[in-house]
């Protein structure tokens, strides 16, 4: 088989989108499956889809086109806010938005109806994270507006907590979109299809809390892909970890110091490297290096340590392995590392 490549177990995917699914949906809430780190791969989204969920969501619209055009039958979410140059393409890429500027959502109202389409809108609130989201005190403003666009539905209200700042969701800012909520559909008389409760760390959250309140949809990725919560990255009771193998092939194995030698400089990423003196090793380079993956991200299967990479190479300790050129070394991956590597053309992909 190719090397690099990312092997990806798909009865485990489904496993644990099967398993989030009922977890949230005993409290009454929905999964959105979010796609962006597998690259919107229309064979994950299909098997999201057999798992049970409806709705996708991708942060880029070549993603959502992609799974279009593979024939994925969904509803589709548009997950970072539209660039007013990308109006046009999120109407006809997404059935569904998040937005947090008036002059994104009356661009999408245009486009809208020049192609006779309805598009749904859900307004991000700021809940302290410090990413996207409008101030709470100027969402009444904007829902009046949103009233007289055409082509517009809003849908909801959403926010994004755990991704910039790392707050982490809890009682009081969920306890705070469901007020929000509750207070905008009593003033517009409304009915919000989506009070979005935020991503993967949100599990702490919904596991101790004895009422959600409006929350009503959660955006999955990580969760149910390396089956850990985003808080303190800890695997989740009874789902898989390791539905997402990498392997990089060994193009030299000898015994060298491992201590460099001659005046040092900087590397070829503009950082100067630091090394300790373990005697001599023997020391294995696998192709595959940070054009490709993000090497801090990988754990190592076996008992090999790394010592460094470069953008075409890994080298690692192989301690006592027995590595040879042609050997395949497995690692897994974190979030951070599955997603270049999914993004990358250069890791083949394979599905089983």
């Amino acid at each position: 088989m190719p090397t690099p490549r990312i092997e990806i177990d798909l009865t485990k995917i489904s496993h644990n989108a099967r398993a989030l699914k009922d977890l949230f949906g005993a409290k009454g809430i929905d999964v959105v499956g979010v796609t962006k780190v597998v690259c919107g791969s229309p064979v994950i989204a299909q098997t999201l889809l057999d798992s049970g969920l409806t709705i996708l969501a991708d942060s880029r619209t070549a993603n959502l086109d992609r799974m279009r055009d593979a024939g994925v039958e969904a509803q589709f979410l548009l997950l970072r806010t539209p660039t007013l140059s990308q109006a046009e393409a999120a109407v006809l890429c997404a059935d569904i938005s998040l937005n947090s500027e008036i002059s994104v959502v009356r661009r999408l109202s245009r486009f809208a109806v020049a192609h006779h389409l309805r598009h749904k809108i859900i307004l991000m609130v700021e809940l302290g994270d410090l990413r996207e989201g409008l101030m709470p005190a100027d969402l009444a403003g904007i829902v009046e507006e949103l009233r007289d666009l055409e082509g517009i539905e809003l849908a909801g209200i959403g926010t994004n907590l755990a991704c910039l700042g790392g707050i982490s969701p809890d009682h009081e800012n969920m306890g705070g979109l469901s007020a929000i909520a509750g207070d905008l559909e009593r003033r517009f008389g409304l009915t919000f299809e989506f009070v979005s409760g935020g991503n993967s760390a949100s599990l702490a959250w919904l596991m101790s809390a004895t009422n959600v309140g409006r929350v009503n949809s959660v955006r999955l990725g990580e969760a149910i892909y390396l089956g850990r919560e985003t808080l303190h990255r800890e695997p989740i009771p009874g789902l898989f970890t390791d539905a997402f193998t990498l392997i990089g092939e060994v193009i030299e194995s000898k015994t060298k110091p491992s201590l460099p030698y001659g005046q040092v400089g900087q590397d070829a990423f503009g950082t100067t490297p630091a090394f300790r003196d373990q005697g001599p090793m023997r020391r294995a380079i696998l192709a595959i290096g940070l054009q490709d993956v993000l090497v801090s991200g990988l754990t190592p299967r076996i008992d090999v340590e790394v010592l460094g990479a470069s953008s075409d190479h890994i080298v690692v300790n192989a301690r006592e392995q027995g590595l040879e050129v042609g050997d395949e070394v497995a690692f897994d991956l974190s979030y951070g590392a599955l997603l270049p590597a999914m993004t990358s053309p250069y890791v083949a992909k394979e599905y089983r």
